[in-house]
């Protein structure tokens, strides 16, 4: 089973739940439609990575999210989360009223940075993301259509958590296609000051 860090200790998560569709500025870059309720799919244990790929099978899309770790049944920690997505096949998936995991699932789909404490107010949480040092992506709470609090009630009622679990929020507008190569600097922002950050390089599986 994978590992991430959290506070300087290992965690196995049993699962990673991820919210959809939670900016309204992403969704029109990508033609959707606002939903009516929370969008709400999972990754399993096996998609965690420590490596950024830019390509399997077809090329990957990446999306910066803000990333938090369950304890007791509460957020216990934050990170940066990289949600990965072969766009293609999901446009395919998505026409056809199929599910997503084949396109959100697989080996390599997940990645994350450490996870730390959170502030007592995390409603300035956001979450950067410079790809060769310009920033491509910045959104937080505060553009959330669902925020963390609205989060946790809404899958507490039909989903058991358990500690180490992973929940990642939704990304904001700026998602595009990895490229071979492109430096990945992620970041939490907390008051526009970093709470953890992580770096990544993509490279292509052989």
């Amino acid at each position: 089973m994978n590992q991430v860090i959290v506070k300087g200790k290992p965690v196995t998560p049993s699962k990673i739940v991820c919210i959809g569709r939670n900016y309204v500025e992403h969704i029109a870059e990508l033609g959707n439609e606002v939903p009516d309720e929370m969008v709400v799919f999972l990754k399993p244990n096996s998609a965690i990575s420590n490596t950024l790929y830019s390509f399997i099978k077809e090329a990957l899309h990446y999306e910066t999210e803000i990333a938090f770790i369950i304890n007791d049944g509460k957020f216990s920690a934050v990170g940066v989360g990289l949600d990965l997505t072969k766009r293609t096949l999901q446009g395919k998936l998505k026409a056809k009223g199929l599910p997503w995991e084949r396109a959100k699932a697989f080996n390599g789909a997940a990645l994350f940075s450490e996870f730390v404490e959170l502030p007592d107010d995390f409603s300035s949480l956001q979450v950067q993301l410079k790809i060769n040092g310009q920033v491509t992506q910045l959104g937080g709470v505060d553009l959330m259509m669902y925020k963390p609090a609205d989060i946790l009630r809404e899958l507490k009622s039909f989903l058991d958590l358990n500690d180490g679990d992973i929940i990642m929020t939704g990304t904001p507008k700026g998602v595009g296609e990895i490229k071979a190569g492109a430096a990945f600097d992620t970041a939490i922002l907390a008051d526009g000051v970093a709470l953890v950050q992580k770096q990544w390089q993509a490279v292509v599986v052989t």
